[in-house]
């Protein structure tokens, strides 16, 4: 039973996502927007390039981690204290890692910044969880902010590298403190609190989170449309660049029309999941990513590495990312309402490593100057998420028509 009624907002849908993207964005830009100058911070810092390595896999791995443990503190008192924690300590690490010279606390700072963005992240996909779980504007909202995310693998770096050339290296950190302070003063006095509080404590726990069919099978899925974007990501650039001759601006507009794919199709998914529910939904998107590989492999075996055998055939796969991310969420963690924010923590973190180490694997096992890692990743695990999303039960497909 409540005891405190739950304040639902009232935004628009483009007020929320104004609210939303932001710190989503920023969360990320704390990882790609370092890549241009991680080769120059050995010198820079006298260390070794193993230790600046590291400042990037714990970038990673608190990112993940990191949302196990604000997840369930989320869910004891509240998004918006969780929200403006992170918010507050991305701010000043990001500020300390633009003022120091020396690699320990260059190491301690980057940990503490994804912690800050992991803090972040939690309180956005559980108040998304919160609010939006039984209305159509759901499925836009996930698939349009995961396609944002694509943007900042592609920019992020760009952005990087012209402010270290224009200002010098301490410059991108103390952009991405300025930028989230600039941020949590304008949007946290806009953030409503959306936990409800009940008389009695739920007796769901984690174990219940990761007992659940329906929970591995669209957290699989999530992880497996992710992770093809990921593999894209990491082959793309020898693939096109070495191999196809671009330039480095071509390559960036061509890397670019993939998100912009991802965008466009984004405004559509709420139609999807009408149509088709959740289940149906998810389906059909792993059904185009395995469509858009068979395409890779024409491609890889009948053309040279191209526009058309490669960023072209990548247009299909990004449509069914889009379709997978706009449901899976609501599918994975429909059941766990009353711990939204031990549950999305469990399903981001479980996503990460499914992108972090099956992706990795699959460019360092097959090589990353061809298109054949994400040919492979993607038919095997899209092969796998369809088998399994089908056997995990009824359909999930939330009541939206009282919405409408």
């Amino acid at each position: 039973m409540q005891t405190q009624p739950l304040r639902l907002w009232n935004y628009s849908l483009t007020v929320a996502l104004a609210l939303l993207i932001p710190f989503n964005l920023i969360a990320s830009l704390g990882m790609d927007i370092y890549l241009p100058i991680v080769p120059a911070m050995p010198s820079i810092l006298g260390t070794s390039p193993s230790i600046i390595q590291l400042t990037l896999t714990l970038y990673m791995i608190m990112l993940g981690v990191g949302q196990v443990v604000f997840g369930p503190i989320s869910d004891g008192i509240g998004r918006r204290p969780v929200l403006a924690f992170g918010a507050i300590l991305f701010v000043l690490s990001s500020f300390g890692l633009g003022a120091v010279s020396t690699a320990a606390p260059f190491v301690a700072l980057r940990g503490a910044q994804a912690l800050g963005a992991s803090a972040m992240l939690v309180a956005i996909f559980a108040t998304i969880r919160d609010v939006y779980a039984d209305r159509p504007e759901s499925g836009t909202i996930y698939s349009l902010m995961n396609a944002m995310l694509s943007f900042v693998p592609a920019l992020g770096p760009i952005i990087g590298a012209i402010v270290a050339e224009a200002f010098g290296w301490r410059w991108i950190f103390y952009l991405l403190g300025i930028a989230a302070l600039i941020l949590t003063a304008a949007i946290l006095p806009k953030w409503r609190e959306t936990r409800v509080r009940r008389a009695e404590p739920t007796n769901l726990t984690a174990r219940d989170i990761l007992s659940s069919r329906a929970f591995w099978a669209y957290t699989f899925a999530f992880g497996t449309a992710m992770g093809a974007f990921f593999v894209f990501f990491s082959t793309a650039p020898r693939l096109l660049i070495e191999r196809a001759g671009y330039g480095e601006f071509g390559f960036s507009v061509a890397f670019a029309t993939v998100a912009v794919v991802m965008i466009a199709v984004s405004r559509f998914a709420a139609i999807f999941v009408d149509r088709w529910g959740v289940r149906g939904c998810a389906c059909r998107g792993l059904l185009l990513m395995l469509a858009g590989a068979l395409l890779l492999l024409l491609g890889h075996l009948i053309l040279a590495p191209s526009l058309l055998s490669f960023i072209m055939p990548m247009w299909l796969v990004a449509v069914g990312i889009v379709m997978i991310g706009s449901v899976t969420a609501n599918g994975a963690l429909a059941e766990f309402g009353e711990i939204a924010g031990m549950a999305v923590a469990l399903h981001f973190c479980v996503q990460s490593l499914i992108v972090g180490v099956v992706g990795t694997a699959f460019v360092v096992m097959l090589g990353g100057d061809t298109a054949l890692p994400l040919i492979t990743y993607t038919t095997i695990m899209a092969s796998v998420s369809f088998a399994w999303v089908r056997a995990a039960g009824s359909d999930t497909r939330q009541c939206i028509e009282k919405y409408q």
